[in-house]
């Protein structure tokens, strides 16, 4: 068996004639179909068999680090780049946004159920105990994506004339 015309064979192949394939060296079927994912487990699988595979004392060590691991869930949680931790080391201007209520308005917003308030500061904006810089930085700590503080809190500039 020459695995290198194989794996150029697999190239050419079909989705489905790879998941054929598939099926015949793991000997069992895959609902997968994303091809280049398909021609690499088969052609990694045709190596292994045609060359050998790991040997017993890799497997032994692999094993061994993989009970050592520390295994995360989920990624750790990073502070927002955009909070201030003690305070804006330059005065954050927000004089010249005519959206921006006074200090010391109380922004409510409902979402998702919850209802949500944001206090106006003379230097950014405060959120569950936490200070931002912008609208912006605490929309997205609550949505978790980009959004326009502007918008997200209904802040029309008409409204503020």
């Amino acid at each position: 068996m020459n695995v290198g015309k194989e794996i150029a064979m697999l190239k050419k192949m079909t989705v489905a004639e790879l998941r054929r394939k598939y099926a015949e060296v793991f000997g069992e079927d895959t609902r997968a179909a994303n091809k280049d994912w398909l021609v690499k487990r088969i052609a990694w699988r045709m190596q292994a068999l045609a060359e050998g595979d790991l040997s017993e004392r890799a497997r032994r060590r692999a094993a061994e680090l993989a009970n050592d691991a520390d295994l995360r869930m989920t990624p750790p949680k990073m502070a927002p780049s955009n909070v201030l931790e003690a305070g804006p080391k330059e005065p954050i201007s927000l004089k010249n946004e005519s959206r921006v209520p006074p200090p010391g308005t109380i922004l409510v917003r409902k979402y998702k159920g919850r209802r949500l308030e944001v206090t106006v500061l003379t230097e950014g904006f405060e959120f569950d105990g936490q200070v931002f810089k912008s609208l912006s930085a605490v929309a997205k700590a609550i949505t978790g994506q980009h959004c326009n503080g502007f918008h997200f809190f209904r802040l029309k500039k008409e409204a503020a004339k």
